[in-house]
C-alpha cells in the first residue's frame, strides 16, 4: 500500500493519475497548502522541504518503508516498480525521461509563474508576465511539433504524459489565448483526458467545499 500526501494541483494530481493508470492500491493524505498544512512536522518528517506531492511505500522491494518526493522521482519510482509507463530499453525510456524532465524544467515552471503574476500576484508586474507568457507559449509551440508526431509525447501514453497532461489542461483552463494556433495539443488534451484512469487521478484528492 503507498501513501499519498497531495492537495488538487497539477503537481498533485500527476501522481494520482500515474497511480490509477498503473492499479496501485493507495491512501490518499490530503496536505491543504492553503491552510499551511505543509509545514506540519507530520509533513516535513515525510517531505523536508515542504512541497506535495509524496508518498511512502509500504511495501518496496526491501520492505521496508519508502520515502519519496518530488513529483518527477516519484513518477519514475512507481514506473519502474511497477513496469509500467516507462520502457524497459534505454533508447525508449531516454525518450520518455527527456519528456518527463521536459515538465519539470520548462512546463511546470514557466506555466507556474505565468500562473502567479497573473492570478496571484499583488503588484502588476508587466515586464514578468510577458516574459513568462512568450516563454509559455514557445514551450506549447515546442509540444506541439512533438505532438505531430504522434499520439503522446514519446509514443506510447508514459509517465511524461502524466506530468504533462494536468499542467497544460489548467493552462488552457486560464490562460486560453496560448493555444491559439495550435493544431495537436486541443487535440491530446482531449485524447488524455478520456482516458478513464486520468479522471480519476484528476479528481484526487475530492476536497469537501
Amino acid at each position: 500500500m503507498i501513501d499519498l500526501y497531495t492537495f488538487a494541483t497539477p503537481n498533485g494530481r500527476k501522481v494520482s493519475i500515474a497511480l490509477e493508470e498503473m492499479e496501485l492500491p493507495y491512501n490518499v493524505k490530503v496536505v491543504d497548502i492553503t491552510k499551511g498544512d505543509q509545514f506540519k512536522p507530520e509533513f516535513l518528517a515525510v517531505n523536508p522541504n515542504n512541497k506535495i506531492p509524496a508518498i511512502v511505500d509500504h511495501a518496496p522491494v526491501d520492505h521496508r518503508p519508502l520515502t519519496v518526493f518530488e513529483s518527477g522521482a516519484i513518477l519514475l519510482y512507481l514506473a519502474e516498480k511497477t513496469g509500467k509507463l516507462l520502457p524497459s530499453h534505454p533508447r525508449g525510456k531516454a525518450e520518455v525521461t527527456q519528456w518527463l524532465m521536459f515538465q519539470m524544467g520548462g512546463i511546470g515552471p514557466m506555466f507556474g509563474q505565468l500562473g502567479y503574476f497573473t492570478r496571484f500576484s499583488k503588484a502588476y508586474v508587466p515586464h514578468a508576465i510577458e516574459r513568462y507568457r512568450n516563454e509559455s507559449k514557445r514551450i506549447l509551440g515546442v509540444l506541439d511539433a512533438q505532438l505531430g508526431q504522434g499520439d503522446y509525447v514519446a509514443g506510447k501514453f508514459s509517465i511524461a504524459d502524466c506530468a504533462i497532461y494536468p499542467w497544460v489542461a489548467g493552462a488552457r483552463e486560464y490562460n486560453p489565448d496560448l493555444f491559439q494556433g495550435l493544431r495537436n495539443v486541443p487535440q491530446y488534451l482531449h485524447r488524455v483526458g478520456s482516458r478513464p484512469a486520468v479522471q480519476r487521478g484528476m479528481k484526487v484528492p475530492e476536497l469537501k467545499k
